[in-house]
């Protein structure tokens, strides 16, 4: 029996067709997986499911009813959760203030009863088994995987018929894994409808009853899990036409960073060398490590083991300071809250991580900096009326380009890139892209992490991909294809 329907669902942002008539049907009490890149459009349907976002076109049928979703609470309703890979859980409060928050059992005079909040919150423990874990335990004070687990018992405290699990697993451990997997058994066999979004192939396969596929916001199809192939699944995630355009490397025998053995949060024993002129990509799924390593090397995280040495000296950074000092750039995925000073000038941010370049006799010199940064605004192409403009009301494309500013005012050796194209649109990618070829052709090393396959094999020289916080292969540039780099991310 269908029980929840979506019929020519599409939405549109501007100059972006996230969706385009899709047509999917769940069944109860199934484990139904949904599959493809980042970029694909799970997320957005997940927001149209959870009443996030309105469609633009379709409509959801539930029971063969139309239903409008207005909102959160309205999905809540009709009984269906989601539960979000990035957790919404408030680290001051305890875990049962997070799984009951405005749910609270509460006396005629509307004062929490904390005995029947705890024990409420132990029973629903018990049930996903976190026997190591109390009510009364702040979150502040948990693990990430326990964290993620206390998210999944948020949403089953609403009772849904319809669980939606973004990526749950990204970051618990196997036992809580294998845990997970018994409480999804088990919310099958009640009837309840269960859609899983995950990048892992092995887990798809081992706990989903059937996979439907998008590709560039397509349905691709829906297939029993007992009636499909790994490799026939990641055809149909990357097998979208794509004209990859192959520059010439300008990667010499110099080795300006070297990675021995390094271990940190997220990942372990990553060895690496990178080359003047060379752009090496990090390639792997969200949650891997990348970002981690990166931020590691930059000194932003602390490592626990390993060495960094930058052209040959040992270099130990516990803060960026020291990276920076040591000819070190990075530029973070989350440019707004780690790459910029939103609430200041265009000057003030490309001047940022080299105010020396604004010194003279010994005092700071405003018209130089102003000066210094109206080249590299024009160098750059940044669009804004003038340089003291606030940089918050810049596009994300030209906020991006701003933080590109910065570290080529800083003239760094080696420069780490994470996600340099996160939602931003194509013009500007193909300008950002023009950029870090150009600073490979000028010798500098690039670090570059990308979740877009066409991206990282357009610009990188050697590919890297990460896996559960290892490197599990070495692809070179060239002559790497997107299946290869999806058969060892994922599988």
């Amino acid at each position: 029996m269908m029980y929840l329907q979506l019929k020519g669902i599409s939405k549109y942002f501007p100059g972006v067709k996230a969706l385009e008539d899709i047509h999917m049907a769940l069944q109860k009490g199934e484990v139904h997986a949904i599959c493809g890149e980042n970029g694909a459009g799970k997320s957005t349907l997940m927001n149209i499911l959870t009443g996030n976002l309105q469609p633009d076109a379709g409509e959801l049928l539930l029971n063969t009813q139309k239903i409008h979703l207005s909102g959160p609470m309205q999905a809540a309703k009709m009984g269906i959760a989601i539960v979000y890979q990035q957790l919404s859980l408030v680290d001051t409060l305890s875990v049962a203030e997070n799984i009951f928050a405005n749910s609270q059992p509460r006396n005629r005079w509307g004062f929490i009863q904390y005995s029947q909040l705890y024990e409420k919150t132990n029973q629903l423990l018990s049930r996903l088994g976190l026997h190591d874990l109390q009510a009364q335990t702040l979150v502040v004070d948990l693990s990430p995987g326990q964290k993620q687990m206390v998210e999944i018992a948020k949403a089953l405290s609403k009772d849904p018929t319809i669980l939606i699990l973004d990526e749950p697993t990204a970051s618990i451990t196997e036992r809580e894994t294998q845990v997970l997997f018994t409480l999804i058994r088990q919310l099958k066999q009640e009837g309840k409808t269960i859609i899983y979004i995950s990048h892992r192939m092995q887990e798809i396969f081992q706990i989903a009853d059937r996979v439907t596929v998008l590709k560039d916001g397509k349905y691709q199809g829906t297939y029993q899990t007992s009636q499909v192939s790994v490799t026939e699944l990641i055809r149909m995630m990357v097998g979208r036409n794509v004209v990859v355009e192959k520059y010439a490397s300008s990667a010499t025998s110099e080795q300006v960073l070297e990675v021995k053995n390094l271990s940190g949060k997220r990942f372990r024993n990553i060895s690496f060398t990178l080359h003047a002129g060379e752009i090496l990509g990090l390639a792997g799924l969200v949650g891997a490590g990348r970002t981690e390593i990166a931020q590691t090397i930059f000194g932003y995280l602390p490592r626990s083991s390993g060495e960094i040495l930058v052209k040959g000296k040992p270099l130990t950074v516990s803060h960026p300071e020291e990276a920076i000092a040591a000819g070190i750039g990075y530029i973070p995925e989350e440019r707004k809250s780690q790459g910029l000073f939103l609430e200041k000038s265009i000057v003030d941010n490309i001047l940022a991580a080299k105010l020396t370049t604004a010194i003279e006799h010994g005092w700071y010199n405003p018209d130089k900096a102003t000066n210094l940064a109206i080249m590299y605004k024009d160098k750059l192409r940044i669009v804004a009326p003038d340089v003291h403009q606030p940089t918050v009301y810049l596009s994300g494309g030209n906020q991006q380009k701003a933080v590109i500013a910065k570290w080529l005012m800083a003239d760094p050796d080696v420069l780490l890139v994470d996600e340099p194209t996160h939602g931003i649109d194509v013009g500007a990618k193909a300008e950002i892209y023009a950029l870090l070829r150009k600073l490979a052709e000028q010798g500098k090393a690039i670090l570059l992490i990308s979740s877009e396959l066409p991206e990282i094999l357009g610009l990188a020289d050697r590919i890297l991909v990460i896996r559960e916080g290892k490197i599990s292969g070495e692809l070179m540039g060239q002559k790497a294809t997107e299946e290869e780099i999806m058969a060892l991310a994922a599988i």
